[in-house]
């Protein structure tokens, strides 16, 4: 035993910038960390950076790390007591949770049975609303199949059709026409058994140009729950978070408290221990449930960055049986807080996915500047999974200087070898209605320009593209050869 830990060695079930995050925090501790890998990730900062590290595969990379029983295998090799799953793959999945508790080992957040009642969206959402808290109109497939259709009609349109696993988007339609409602529920269903293995789904009334809030909670085994504010979600693209922060510009002090408290009671009342977040809905003055992630979130740091908490150490402190060491009246957020996501993308060309060696890496110093990434030098950055690279993190006094801050880290990351968004990322940081924030989950559907940016100067770019002729081989060559004719002469002076 380890001080106030029973485990020595914590497994992380992940890969990528999730995965050195995690590392860190269990070094610091004093703990071993071990990492699983894939081939595809045998030259990654996590695998460099793990005390042990141990080859996993898969018929694709992805399914490697979805194998559950490999994992623990994984895990019982080295000896681990406990393991972390990070956010996505097996980190919401119930099943896992429970088999890693017969293995004898320690499972990195919530119960098996909260991830079943709170990482299920349908059943989640039941249990909100008979626990009084609001929720939206909506109809779920699984209350009675044969009429899922017809109640889904009769809330009316616009709808958002969800899957009830997974997140992060995926399986997610917007239907604005009921007459397209059968295409999109079994669109929505065929991706739901791709990603998650499940097709159920559910229908609930759409809010036009909503803002995404989402509130960070910590429960320990012996019912305390605390929140530690929350989080604005907003600028999106097909459900997928790009710019994440804290505090909302959009709640009043009075609004920010009753979502908190909301939030914390969902929690409460579900007996959720360890990490997690409870998303809502909010537009016109009302906000309702969304559901929760029962899992650490992606935009985590953001929250550390204003609390000064680490919220991976408390993860592990609660997953050691220990109680929380704070109540609500000691949480305390200060300044403001931005997190961008660097993904490998081109959103110039319709956000087409890129692909490369990073040939080049210099991340962003200063204070109050901090980059959470799990890509090296000499990495390839493929396809195979989720496109983030990194978060850009900062936190300033206040928010318009969280902004300049978080534009100068992003033009001050280096990245050869990859294209990235990072000039988007710029653009909307520099876009007045963001810095006003008037944003909502649809504002960059609304202003495609800041996707696209600018239309290149075509002087410049005739000279760039010359100058790049200029530093190819064929090119030099034959501009530094001799002509044939002239070599015919041979040598002569004057």
């Amino acid at each position: 035993m380890i001080g106030r830990f029973s485990f020595g060695l914590v497994l992380v079930a992940n890969r990528g910038e999730i995965a050195v995050r995690i590392i860190r925090t269990v070094q610091k501790l004093g703990l071993q960390s071990a990492v699983v890998y894939h081939e595809v990730d045998a030259r990654s900062l996590a695998v460099t950076l793990a005390d042990h590290a141990i080859n996993i595969s898969g018929k694709t990379p992805v399914s490697s790390y979805l194998d559950a029983d490999q994992i623990i295998a994984a895990a019982l090799s080295v000896g681990a007591g406990a393991i972390h799953p990070g956010y996505g793959f097996l980190s919401e999945n119930a099943g896992f949770a429970r088999a890693v508790g017969a293995a004898g080992l320690v499972f990195v957040g919530p119960s098996a049975s909260a991830i079943e009642l709170m990482g299920d969206k349908i059943r989640a959402r039941n249990f909100v609303a008979r626990s009084g808290f609001p929720v939206a109109p909506s109809a779920i497939e699984e209350d009675d199949p044969g009429t899922f259709l017809d109640r889904a009609r009769a809330v009316g349109a616009p709808l958002l059709v969800k899957p009830s696993a997974g997140g992060g988007g995926k399986g997610m339609r917007i239907v604005r026409d009921l007459a397209e409602l059968d295409d999109a529920v079994a669109q929505a269903r065929g991706e739901g058994l791709r990603y998650f293995g499940d097709g159920r789904l559910y229908a609930e009334r759409f809010v036009e140009r909503p803002r995404h809030i989402e509130v960070q909670v910590l429960g320990d085994s012996f019912g305390n729950v605390v929140h530690l504010h929350e989080r604005e979600c907003s600028v999106q693209r097909r459900f997928q978070k790009i710019i994440e922060e804290t505090p909302s510009p959009a709640l009043s002090a009075d609004l920010r408290k009753t979502i908190c408290e909301t939030a914390a009671g969902i929690a409460r009342a579900a007996g959720y221990r360890n990490a997690g977040t409870v998303e809502f809905i909010y537009g016109q003055g009302e906000f309702y449930f969304l559901e929760m992630n029962t899992r650490l979130q992606v935009e985590h740091p953001v929250t550390e960055m204003t609390t000064e908490l680490d919220l991976v150490e408390q993860q592990l402190v609660v997953a050691a049986g220990h109680p929380l060491a704070f109540k609500q009246e000691d949480v305390r957020a200060s300044g403001h807080a931005i997190e961008a996501r660097l993904y490998a993308e081109a959103p110039e060309r319709d956000f087409a996915p890129t692909t490369g060696k990073v040939l080049a890496l210099a991340y962003p110093q200063g204070e109050g500047v901090r980059v959470d990434s799990g890509i090296a030098k000499g990495q390839l950055v493929t396809t195979s999974f989720d496109p983030m690279l990194a978060k850009i993190i900062v936190h300033a006094s206040t928010r318009s200087e969280a902004i300049a801050r978080a534009s100068r880290a992003i033009e001050d990351f280096v990245l050869l070898g990859c294209e990235t968004n990072a000039a988007f990322l710029g653009r909307i940081l520099g876009d007045e209605g963001f810095k006003a924030g008037e944003v909502h989950t649809g504002y960059l559907d609304e202003h495609p320009g800041i996707a696209k940016g600018a239309a290149p100067d075509e002087g410049i770019q005739m000279r760039l593209l010359a100058a790049t002729a200029l530093l190819t081989r064929p090119v030099r060559d034959a501009a530094h050869a001799v002509p044939a004719l002239h070599a015919s002469i041979g040598s002569w002076r004057n």
